[in-house]
């Protein structure tokens, strides 16, 4: 019971270290985004504000358009979901599912393309958007995005573990490859599209890179690139910036909270452990 006991005090223990360190420095912007300035410069730092204040939402308004901004960041990241959930898996359905000639040499390319770094592809895809007349536009910044090789990956995984029976019987039935794909695999693929439309989505909202290559003007500026603004030649306002950041937070910690229960049970049938 001592041992038992002794067990259960060390693991409380280090998952609550391990919950610390997660959870720090969110809970650490969030207490710095309603103080001023000068407490959070100040040496030594404190970690409770000593004057709240909301000052800094609302200076962060009149500087940024955030509304615009977080508009953009919205469009651009649901248009990225919508693609990644619908390609991958139709392209994970093929190559779990079907057989064609070249199916492991195609698959073979696609988790080859995961090795590349994502910065060595940027200069050919904004030729080849520059080129489509798509600089500066919402299809230039959300094209490139549509479909991701760990998407595919981990929808063939999963969609693999399905049971052949299902498909032989609709084929038996007289379905066809689309009518089985959005009538049967689909629903089946619940836990695996919530977990790849979370993972999509936190990639699409914290982009900064590629949509600060592409959008030229305030109109297509996404959160994190309105954001870059505010980090002057000259000085930089830290009290703007942990603001800002909270708003480019709070919508993925609420996605998360509401989709954890899909986001594990994926990651735990998809062959992603």
């Amino acid at each position: 019971m001592r041992r038992t006991r002794r067990q259960h005090v060390i693991t409380y223990a280090g998952l609550a270290l391990g919950l610390l360190l997660v959870a720090g420095p969110f809970l650490w912007a969030g207490l710095s985004s309603v103080k001023p300035e000068a407490e959070i410069r100040r040496d030594p730092p404190t970690f409770l504000p000593e004057a709240w204040t909301l000052g800094n939402y609302a200076e962060l308004l009149e500087r940024v358009h955030i509304g615009q901004a977080f508009a953009n960041s919205v469009i651009v990241a649901l248009a990225v979901v919508a693609g990644n959930l619908l390609f991958c898996s139709m392209v994970g359905y093929g190559f779990a599912k079907l057989r064609f000639r070249g199916r492991n040499a195609a698959f073979a390319l696609v988790l080859a393309q995961m090795a590349v770094p994502a910065i060595v592809l940027m200069i050919p895809q904004f030729v080849l958007i520059s080129r489509l007349g798509m600089v500066n536009t919402f299809l230039g910044i959300i094209l490139p995005g549509l479909i991701a090789p760990l998407g595919v990956l981990m929808m063939r995984q999963f969609i693999a573990e399905l049971p052949d029976e299902l498909i032989h019987a609709a084929r038996v039935d007289g379905a066809g490859e689309f009518r089985i794909f959005f009538r049967i695999v689909l629903p089946l693929c619940r836990p695996a599209l919530a977990t790849l439309g979370l993972i999509t989505f936190l990639n699409a909202w914290n982009n900064f890179l590629w949509p600060a290559v592409v959008a030229q003007s305030e109109d297509v500026y996404t959160l994190p690139v309105a954001l870059n603004i505010l980090n002057g030649q000259e000085t930089t306002h830290y009290n703007l910036l942990v603001a800002g950041a909270m708003i480019v937070v709070a919508p993925i910690l609420i996605l998360f909270v509401v989709l954890q229960r899909f986001f594990v049970q994926g990651i735990a049938t998809s062959g992603l452990k």
